[in-house]
């Protein structure tokens, strides 16, 4: 089982002992090298799995780019740009790189995509921090693709930020809590911080260890900074992740709630210690 969570770990290299990707030939060992080819998430959301047909392991949104080394019967065994994470994604969801050039990104929970400036069906929805193209701009709406418009106010510029991770945490209040989701249709905890982290313009870690090594560890937590338990006894997700508040209160994913819920520090602190989880540290970012 190790090998299996070492291979799926952020930033893992993108390599089998069959298989590795063009990048890593005279670094690691395997019987074949090939080169990745870009793709971009067409759908709204995209699961990443362990394996096909596998355990959800993390999830690609729209317009983020995956990297793909293998296609095996539909799917595709490759690595999320934007988070490092490695596993395999339904090909049909997909798209060439021409559609990875962006210039917003959603900075709402919840953006819906019509197929007119001014209305008509819906299109789809986008989660927060869908990665989109601004085509063309009527009537305080933006066109992000072929008879797809999103409302302008609900976008953000690629160099307009939150001010602090809360800001983008308390949009997911109420989202239930779901493993390997990181949307306000289902999240983990660690989706929901990674989220709060790309809403501010940060880096975003998407298991537990690597948030509790973002930033600068400080002893006195205050709004906006992370909150980790880690724990050997979760799998990929390493431990349990939140965002402060204020010096006192949280907000987190918490499977003991099935919600996106703000809670008490002293109150979770108490739950995850009977759960076997080491003592929180506290991140500034």
């Amino acid at each position: 089982m190790s090998d299996v969570l070492d291979l799926l770990a952020p930033g893992a290299r993108l390599a089998r002992p069959d298989l590795a990707e063009q990048a890593l030939e005279g670094l690691v060992r395997a019987r074949a090298y090939r080169a990745t080819t870009a793709r971009g998430c067409a759908a709204a959301v995209v699961d990443i799995l362990a394996a096909p047909g596998g355990e959800r392991i993390d999830q690609l949104i729209f317009g983020e780019a995956f990297d793909v080394l293998e296609d095996r019967d539909g799917f595709g065994f490759g690595r999320a740009r934007r988070s490092g994470v490695v596993g395999w994604v339904e090909l049909s969801d997909l798209t060439s790189a021409a559609s990875l050039r962006a210039t917003h990104r959603v900075a709402v929970a919840q953006a819906q995509v019509l197929a007119g400036p001014s209305g008509g069906a819906e299109v789809m929805t986008l989660p927060l921090n869908a990665l989109v193209c601004e085509h063309e701009r009527r009537e305080g709406a933006v066109r992000i693709m072929q008879d797809g418009w999103i409302a302008a106010a609900e976008l953000a510029a690629l160099d307009i930020f939150d001010a602090d991770p809360a800001i983008a945490a308390e949009r997911l209040l109420g989202a239930p809590h779901s493993l390997g989701g990181r949307t306000a249709l289902g999240t983990d905890c660690c989706g929901l911080v990674q989220q709060a982290l790309y809403a501010c313009g940060r880096a975003g870690p998407r298991y537990a260890v690597g948030q509790a090594e973002a930033g600068q560890g400080v002893d006195a937590p205050a709004r906006g900074d992370l909150v980790v338990w880690l724990s050997s006894d979760v799998g990929v997700w390493g431990g349990h992740s939140g965002v402060m508040v204020d010096d006192e209160t949280l907000i987190h994913a918490a499977g003991f709630h099935g919600a996106v819920v703000v809670e008490s520090l002293a109150e979770a602190s108490a739950s995850y210690a009977a759960e076997g989880f080491a003592a929180p540290v506290f991140r500034r970012v």
